[in-house]
């Protein structure tokens, strides 16, 4: 702990974020030790090298090759932090057979745009509505069938992303313009925004977020608004957020009072 905040890593909130900043940690000690080696090395070379001690240039270079046998260690190192810890790393997080299922599961779809971000969660019947690019309109932001029954129950939030603590969550990062980048830093999660196409993460929030919320960026120069596309990511208690899903559901229209009278006067009565 006293070595993150000794580097001013940000608050951890995710499961598998202890991974990335041991990674991040292990990779800053070593470059930090790099750093350090040629400083002192470059140095040495300044002062075993000067002129005042070779006035007479010498042509023959080094005979040596252990500064071949350094390079080549360097690049052994290099590459075990790569294939030993980055790539399994990431294989865990992006690889299909990694990913959680069941109804336990939390899905989310994040919408980018100039320059919002849009969150579409499935209504109490746990599907998706269908989306079109085609249906997108100011009064239809993300594009839903009005024909698909799944979507009449969708909830559309926009700039707050609500999501239990302690639960899986699936989310599909999308965009409806140009590329954007949904960053959520406590929980050490990233994703490019593509049009065109859906690409997805998953994580475990371990923590509440602080009542005013995590601020949620985008990781990508999108534009001349590119610094006010913010939102906010709120991690409560289960509880909370199944209240917070009902009461964001759709409302069903009321019943129009002519049917009503006409139910009440049937053939008969």
């Amino acid at each position: 702990m006293k070595e993150k905040l000794l580097l001013g890593l940000p608050e951890l909130a995710s499961e598998h974020g202890e991974m990335v900043d041991h990674m991040m940690l292990t990779v800053t000690y070593f470059m930090a030790f790099l750093g350090i080696f040629w400083a002192v090395f470059i140095a040495y070379a300044v002062v075993r090298f000067h002129q005042s001690k070779h006035p007479k240039a010498s042509y023959k270079g080094m005979t040596s090759h252990w500064s071949s046998h350094l390079e080549i260690g360097v690049i052994i190192t290099e590459c075990i932090l790569l294939l030993g810890f980055a790539f399994p790393l990431w294989g865990t997080r992006v690889e299909d057979d990694r990913y959680p299922t069941g109804e336990d599961v939390v899905r989310v779809r994040a919408v980018g745009q100039k320059f919002e971000w849009t969150f579409h969660y499935p209504g109490a019947d746990g599907e998706f509505g269908r989306v079109d690019p085609f249906l997108i309109s100011a009064q239809n932001q993300l594009g839903l069938d009005p024909d698909d029954p799944n979507g009449h129950d969708d909830i559309q939030s926009k700039f707050d992303m609500y999501l239990p603590v302690g639960k899986n969550v699936v989310v599909d990062v999308t965009s409806k313009d140009v590329i954007h980048g949904l960053h959520l830093l406590p929980l050490r999660m990233q994703q490019d925004a593509m049009p065109g196409s859906s690409s997805h993460i998953w994580f475990r929030p371990t923590k509440v977020s602080p009542e005013d919320g995590w601020d949620i960026l985008c990781a990508q120069l999108c534009g001349p608004g590119h610094a006010n596309m913010a939102a906010k990511l709120y991690v409560t208690p289960e509880e909370d957020f199944n209240a917070w899903l009902e009461s964001s559901a759709p409302k069903a229209p009321a019943a129009p009072a002519g049917d009503v009278g006409a139910s009440a006067s049937t053939p008969g009565s």
